[in-house]
């Protein structure tokens, strides 16, 4: 496979590391056709030094997803080193360098996704002028030499040198325009199940998360900001706060206070003494009903084209029969397991920032409204424990740079978990409305479908949308798994006025997909089919029919279940991968336990097995605690969660058994981390109207079956 490098627009980098007798390989990741034309942004660099270490300078951040074992295997694989022989570095924030598109964000299941071919490239260019390199330095043909575990060998001979050795000599040559991607046939390392290289360091205590971070002279801080929006801060006893041992500082501004001390115990300690009362601001009045009806309200509105095939309307005109329902999904939080923190240092002019951040880039730009320049910003990124797309935004960062500011020294400002998930921003809640005509043979001809939501994308982007559509809201409704010859989707854009809504894991297809493969299963049912036999001929691409099929056989799909049980099936084509999934359930009055998920997934060709198998038993669960207990409510205008205890997840005595089947494939890597959260809320749902007949259309699915 040959490619172009698209590096000598960069010499320049490459020179002024090439002084220091470094090796510096930099990657194009603006694109296929920026990167063949040599004009992409320039983004992540391979370097290798003559002392011999070999690092790559992330263009993804770590939150256990494992990217700092699966993109660290593509360098390896193609500069044929051992994944040992790689060290990792979180990339400074600067999108024009590091980013997709002057983006440097990670998310939406797009690293592997984004660096399958940009990190080969880069390794196979390094590997490349290493050869070239010894080969000069030996004075003998580059054909007759070859790459292995951080050597080149000139077989002939026998001589070896050390790519640390041959660093200097490399980067003082015109690196290739053209480089030869090894053939999948002879991968040493990818599609092997890998064990995480940051496990051990997770396991014993040595990694450092940003809540881990300590400095010199370093205090604490603990704060409450309005538990409204829009609210101001009426009364706050900052006398009894500073009485308290060990209390150094109150802050106190309208939407925010916080209590600086020399321990966290101090400073939560102080924040109860202070006692801050806040008014209700203009959304003090609204209840969760208020913000449910709106929602109901707005889905009878016809909204904004999103797409539309075919006649719809004469689809319905000519129908044998006619289906339509309404589904209801909550706001979510992330409740990360690390609560969100941030440990900011003002000093010389600069202000110096530690924390673990999904979109470093996102920092810079948003301190700007605090007067600081990039230049003027220092950024360390950590890793992470939990983003699920909290992290992506970083209005903590701004709240914890606007404490620091009135601190002398650095301050570690730690959001309990009540208020991390009070001032979440949170998964907007959708009413979908969608009708399906049917002809004679209980196929659906016509499929209309409206969604009414607030819009993450707008408050991402900061503007307007454009066209007045949500992409991610209808992404996987617009473009669902299967043929519908006449369709119609549209959506209503419906923002909560008291709270702020972001990415959560699995962005659209979540929620997009638990409504077209529960209705699907109502079209099913209307036509007295079999869920699976039913999914399989409409089925757009035979990849889905493929782990339709499998998951269905492993499964055991039509096998006689005990009274109680049922199982439901979901299909989905999203983030570039297909994904089926099983669910079994036993019901027992109101309540549900699910005892087995069966996974089948085609994420084209598979780096890492065991990350696979990883991901998406974590997604499994992270969907299923979500489908069955979470929702976040309002009353007077304020959260009514608070923690685990009455925003729960899946515990280790209702977990159940899940089966990972990978497909293999030939076709470039998908994304990973959000399928399996995506996809099986509907394959819940559908196994609980396979045991009971109830037809839930409301999450989360607990608090439904006992209102039902």
């Amino acid at each position: 496979m040959q490619t172009r490098t698209g590096f000598e627009r960069r010499e320049f980098l490459k020179l002024s590391l090439a002084a220091g007798g470094a090796l510096l390989v930099t990657i194009p990741l603006g694109g296929a056709e920026a990167a063949s034309t040599g004009s992409s942004m320039l983004n992540a660099f391979v370097r290798i030094e003559p002392d011999g270490p070999i690092t790559l300078i992330m263009p993804k951040v770590e939150m256990g997803q494992g990217t700092f074992t699966s993109l660290p295997m593509l360098i390896a694989e193609e500069l044929e080193v051992g994944l040992d022989q790689i060290r990792t570095e979180h990339a400074p924030p600067n999108p024009k360098v590091y980013g997709i598109d002057g983006d440097q964000s990670t998310g939406g299941s797009t690293s592997v996704l984004q660096m399958w071919e940009p990190l080969r490239r880069a390794g196979a260019t390094a590997r490349t002028a290493l050869i070239a390199a010894a080969a000069s330095t030996w004075q003998v043909g580059a054909d007759s030499c070859h790459a292995e575990r951080g050597e080149v060998v000139h077989a002939p001979s026998g001589r070896r040198l050390a790519y640390g050795a041959l660093a200097s000599r490399a980067a003082r040559a015109k690196l290739p325009h053209t480089v030869a991607l090894k053939d999948p046939k002879d991968f040493k390392l990818i599609g092997r199940p890998t064990r995480r290289l940051d496990a051990p360091s997770k396991v014993d205590g040595r990694a450092t998360f940003g809540i881990d971070v300590r400095r010199p002279g370093m205090r604490y801080a603990a704060l409450e900001q309005t538990p409204v929006k829009g609210g101001r801060l009426q009364h706050a006893d900052e006398a009894a706060a500073r009485r308290l041992a060990g209390v150094r500082q109150v802050v106190v501004a309208d939407d925010v206070v916080a209590v600086i001390a020399d321990n966290t115990y101090a400073a939560r300690r102080g924040l109860e003494a202070l006692a801050p009362r806040w008014d209700g601001g203009p959304h003090g009045h609204l209840q969760q009903a208020d913000l449910v009806a709106a929602l109901d309200r707005a889905v009878d509105r016809k909204g904004a084209r999103a797409k539309r095939i075919g006649d719809v309307d004469d689809a319905f005109r000519q129908a044998s029969r006619t289906l339509e329902a309404r589904y209801h999904q909550p706001f979510l939080a992330h409740a990360t397991m690390e609560p969100m923190n941030c440990t900011v240092h003002w000093h010389g002019g600069r202000c110096e920032i530690w924390v673990g951040t999904q979109a470093p880039d996102r920092v810079v730009s948003k301190l700007a409204d605090l007067g600081l320049k990039p230049e003027n910003i220092v950024l360390h990124n950590h890793l992470i424990g939990g983003g699920f797309g909290r992290r992506l935004e970083v209005d903590t960062v701004v709240v914890a740079a606007r404490i620091a500011q009135k601190v002398a020294g650095p301050v570690q400002v730690i959001w309990s978990r009540a208020e991390d998930i009070r001032q979440d921003r949170y998964r907007p809640a959708y009413v979908d409305h969608i009708a399906a005509a049917l002809d004679a043979h209980g196929n659906p001809i016509g499929w209309r479908h409206t969604i009414a939501g607030g819009s993450a994308t707008a408050q991402w982007d900061g503007k307007p949308l454009k066209t007045g559509v949500d992409d991610d809201a209808v992404e996987s409704s617009k473009n669902p798994a299967y043929l519908f010859p006449n369709l119609s989707v549209h959506y209503v854009q419906e923002d909560p006025p008291n709270l702020t809504v972001s990415w959560w894991r699995g962005v659209g297809p979540t929620r997009s997909v638990f409504v077209v493969e529960s209705f699907i299963d109502e079209c099913a049912a209307a036509a007295g089919k079999d869920p699976v036999a039913y999914r399989r001929p409409l089925l757009a691409d035979g990849r889905a029919r493929r782990v339709l099929d499998i998951a269905a056989e492993r499964a055991g799909w039509g096998s006689v279940l005990p009274k109680g049980h049922g199982r439901g099936v979901s299909v989905q084509s999203a983030f570039g991968s297909h994904l089926a999934q099983v669910v079994e359930v036993a019901v027992e009055g109101d309540d549900v336990r699910v005892v087995k998920v069966v996974c089948a997934i085609d994420c084209g060709r598979i780096v890492n097995p065991d990350g696979v198998r990883s991901q998406l038993e974590g997604g499994v669960i992270f969907g299923l605690s979500a489908a069955l207990f979470s929702e976040i409510t309002v009353a007077n205008g304020r959260v009514e969660q608070s923690n685990f205890d009455d925003y729960p997840v899946l515990r280790m005595d209702g977990a159940p058994s899940i089966e990972v089947h990978l497909v293999e494939s030939s076709e470039s890597p998908g994304g990973i981390g959000e399928t399996g959260t995506a996809c099986v809320a509907a394959a819940l749902g559908n196994a609980i109207h396979a045991a009971t007949g109830r037809r839930l259309r409301t999450l989360p699915f607990r608090k439904s079956l006992r209102e039902t």
